[in-house]
């Protein structure tokens, strides 16, 4: 139980109708949620908004409402709390109803397009392989200490967060390894949080549906940054374009690296291939069962990180050669009798589309196929389906296009969206195909002795969600269960 003036601690109030020295139990922004003596914050969101529901809350106990417009019909014994944004209240409240979890241990938050997952898993893992108890807020699952959780969105609601970073405080967690989405500091999800350090991993098209457009996303991401610490460091891709745009204006000790370009950490890329990289970093090699690229980035932040955060170089080199790969990224598959590889990866960007496949080009042969199956998901961004479609399509050999999460719309009109990006040259490659499944097996009966086959798109997730419901589905399994199938 917590005084209500004591969880206002930083919010910036406009109005306040009512007794702040009550005592309160819980806070919550879902009315149905609230029960007595409770805090209900009233947010809007892109669905609803939680004005409507304040009687609700009110009917069902609470005792203070937090709301950008105090109602007319004010219930006696109920104090109203008017801020000028509920989202940003949310962050403080939930900071100082916690005790403010985040200012105990060492948390680190990653963001930009892709890697985000990588990266912080990976550094959650070689940490703890360090001896540190340690935490992890990651799309794929959340880590209280070895207590597994199962993550519902990349950033969780302020709320979330400070739960779970509260339970990491009780159990002696000294680090935390958190995603940051653009959703979460759009909505205010991580202000409030003290960060010792942020890392950006790139920038391209993606989130066109909920930003409008491209340097609203951007800006959103540096925003991020802008609110670091002096205490933390920014460390940042110095090989992307937008890598110097995201320290401009950062308090933060600023730290840079990158493959091609001049920075704070370098590294070099002596051998890439299905077994994994060879890298060269600071003069000393480096071998990582991770593949690609895109992984040596990836791997570069995870050593810059953890030298910043005080680890010795010959552990770090260590334990990075120690490392899996992350759930759905990049994790393959080899079928006994006609060696065909199948690559399951969560490539769902353009960008990161790319990037998948020109790794594979970079290290197969050129003798054997490289089967793509790739779709888009429905209720998200419609500008990068003609985009998948082009780049898969010209760096494939073949491409099955087919349905990822469709939600609520027509799986056949997201897929006609992406054939639109294919060019004349590239359209016999490609076929289509609306179930994933079916999909998935054409693409293994189609594939010859050492044919590569990517899946991409899904990655971790085990679902189809189709019209709001969510059906067991995982690429990974079900591409496995063909390739047996064609082994026998």
């Amino acid at each position: 139980m917590k005084v209500l003036k004591d969880i206002l601690y930083r919010v910036n109030m406009k109005a306040v109708a009512g007794d702040t020295g009550v005592t309160i139990n819980d806070i919550h922004f879902d009315s149905r949620k609230v029960k007595l003596n409770d805090v209900f914050v009233a947010i809007r969101g892109t669905q609803s908004d939680g004005h409507d529901f304040i009687k609700n809350a009110e009917d069902q106990g609470a005792l203070a409402v937090v709301c950008e417009e105090i109602p007319e019909n004010k219930i006696n014994g109920v104090t109203y709390i008017e801020v000028e944004d509920t989202k940003k209240a949310l962050a403080y409240i939930s900071a100082n109803y916690f005790d403010e979890p985040s200012s105990k241990l060492k948390l680190v938050g990653v963001t930009g397009t892709n890697g985000k997952t990588t990266i912080a898993t990976l550094l959650y893992d070689l940490f703890s392989k360090a001896g540190f108890k340690c935490g992890l807020l990651s799309t794929v699952k959340v880590m209280v200490g070895t207590e597994e959780h199962s993550a519902i969105r990349t950033t969780p609601d302020s709320i979330t967060i400070n739960s779970y970073l509260k339970d990491m405080n009780d159990v002696g967690v000294e680090f935390c390894f958190m995603e940051v989405s653009s959703h979460g500091i759009d909505q205010h999800r991580t202000t409030a949080l003290k960060f010792a350090g942020g890392i950006f991993t790139n920038l391209s098209h993606d989130h066109l549906d909920y930003h409008k457009d491209f340097a609203e996303y951007r800006d959103v991401k540096k925003r991020f940054f802008d609110e670091l610490p002096a205490s933390a460091f920014a460390l940042t891709n110095a090989d992307d374009k937008n890598g110097p745009v995201m320290l401009q204006n950062t308090k933060a000790k600023k730290y840079t690296y990158a493959l091609k370009s001049y920075a704070d950490y370098q590294a070099q890329i002596l051998e890439n291939n299905f077994t994994g990289l060879l890298l060269k970093i600071k003069g000393q090699e480096l071998w990582t069962k991770l593949i690609g690229s895109f992984n040596a980035y990836n791997v570069l932040a995870i050593y810059a990180t953890a030298d910043l955060l005080g680890l010795k170089t010959m552990e770090i080199l260590r334990i990075i050669s120690e490392l899996n790969s992350v759930s759905g990224r990049f994790q393959y598959v080899i079928s006994e009798n006609d060696k065909i590889t199948a690559i399951v990866d969560y490539a769902h960007t353009p960008d990161a589309l790319k990037n998948v496949l020109e790794t594979i080009n970079s290290i197969r042969t050129k003798n054997e196929e490289l089967i793509t199956v790739v779709g888009c998901g429905g209720d998200r961004d419609t500008t990068k389906r003609p985009i998948m479609g082009n780049i898969a399509s010209a760096l494939s050999s073949k491409v099955i296009f087919t349905s990822d999460n469709p939600r609520t719309e027509d799986p056949e009109k997201i897929i006609a969206d992406v054939e639109a990006g294919v060019e004349p040259q590239n359209f016999k490659k490609t076929m289509s195909v609306t179930n994933r499944k079916q999909a998935i097996k054409t693409a293994c009966q189609m594939a010859g002795p050492n044919d590569i086959i990517l899946i991409a798109g899904k990655g971790h997730e085990t679902y189809q969600e189709v019209n709001g419901e969510r059906f067991d589905f995982d690429d990974l399994k079900i591409v496995n269960e063909f390739l047996k199938q064609l082994d026998k």
